[in-house]
């Protein structure tokens, strides 16, 4: 969160105007400036980031299967099932846990109409291939890019690729407006689309074009947003920090394996997953996270289950087609990681992971 004064008197203003949402003046400003650090024409704000998800596959008005990763969180799926659409679920690599893509084109058939790969922990999907692939099945492709906010791949913002990328502006991602999301994209059309979508299709007092939702981001969040934006790289610089010396202290455990990194990638430093393979390491995932919890020490399992796994989708999907992503759904644990905390309590962490390795 910003400085409280800082916040107060960006949002100051609201209160003469009376405009609290309806694409207002905290709203447009905040599009605006988002253009410009994201390095991008278009962009729309939504109220959250499933929404923009869900909203973006309705504009594209697609039919049939799209191709995504079960590990992720439930609102990738439930965006595509929401819309009518059938997720067939594509294995994920070892290393950095986005969509592998050698097993997407198996997968394609003629009921095939889209991708939706994820950026992983803010790791950058293989983007030259799911270019390539699209193109060549004239497929369109949506990123599920919540976790890539302030990344880059090869300089490039990867709010740029694909057809639609989606952000979701939750109060636990690296740059939050409260609560919010924003869909980027290329086509003017499909923004026009969107806006329909997210308005109920009005376009004026008496004028009803479309059939839409309600998914407007009103001007509390805009105003996060924008407070939000001016600290965000410095955030990042703090992120930075923490995640080298998670690494310093935990690289070379046995069993215990480190997100990759890449020289073409400029992180967000969004998340700190650790891998832990029981038999090398001496504790299970769910050990270490038990050690952690006893010292208030919060850890997630992110993500797990797979959502191919969920109980609402019992008896339709088979686990064991993407064995990578259940391997790693039961063996990845996300360590705390936030611009604010310490190094002292990143070394408490580490001391307890530690010693439970000396214990094997």
């Amino acid at each position: 969160m910003p400085p409280f004064e800082e916040y107060a008197n960006e949002i100051r203003d609201i209160w003469d105007t009376h405009w609290l949402t309806n694409m207002g003046i905290k709203h447009n400003i905040f599009r605006e400036k988002l253009c410009e650090y994201l390095e991008i024409n278009n962009i729309d704000l939504f109220t959250n980031g499933h929404m923009s998800l869900e909203l973006s596959l309705q504009a594209l008005n697609l039919q049939g299967e799209v191709i995504t990763t079960p590990f992720t969180f439930a609102s990738t799926t439930h965006a595509i099932v929401r819309n009518g659409l059938t997720p067939v679920f594509c294995d994920i690599n070892a290393d950095d846990y986005t969509i592998d893509v050698t097993k997407i084109e198996k997968l394609i058939t003629d009921r095939t109409c889209a991708i939706m790969p994820v950026h992983v922990y803010g790791n950058i999907c293989n983007i030259e291939e799911i270019d390539r692939l699209s193109k060549k099945y004239d497929l369109k492709v949506i990123y599920d890019a919540c976790h890539s906010f302030g990344a880059k791949y090869k300089g490039i913002s990867t709010a740029r690729f694909g057809d639609v990328s989606c952000f979701s502006f939750h109060a636990t991602k690296v740059f939050n407006s409260i609560e919010g999301g924003a869909a980027c994209f290329k086509d003017d059309e499909l923004g026009r689309r969107l806006y329909d979508l997210k308005n109920f299709g009005i376009h004026g007092p008496e004028s009803v074009e479309a059939v839409g939702a309600n998914a407007k981001m009103n001007e509390f969040c805009a105003a996060m947003g924008i407070c939000n934006l001016r600290h965000l790289n410095d955030n990042i610089a703090k992120r930075k920090t923490i995640d080298e010396k998670y690494r310093e202290r935990l690289d070379g455990i046995p069993g215990l394996k480190l997100n990759a990194r890449r020289a073409d990638i400029e992180y967000n430093y969004a998340y700190f997953p650790i891998f832990i393979e029981p038999t090398e390491f001496g504790a299970s995932r769910n050990e270490v996270m038990s050690a952690l919890a006893e010292k208030n020490i919060y850890a997630r399992k992110y993500f797990y289950p797979l959502t191919s796994e969920f109980e609402c989708f019992h008896g339709k999907y088979d686990v064991n087609l993407t064995p990578v992503a259940l391997n790693v759904s039961r063996r990845v644990l996300t360590l705390p990681m936030y611009a604010d905390l310490s190094l002292d309590s990143v070394d408490k962490i580490c001391n307890i992971i530690v010693d439970l390795s000396k214990m094997r």
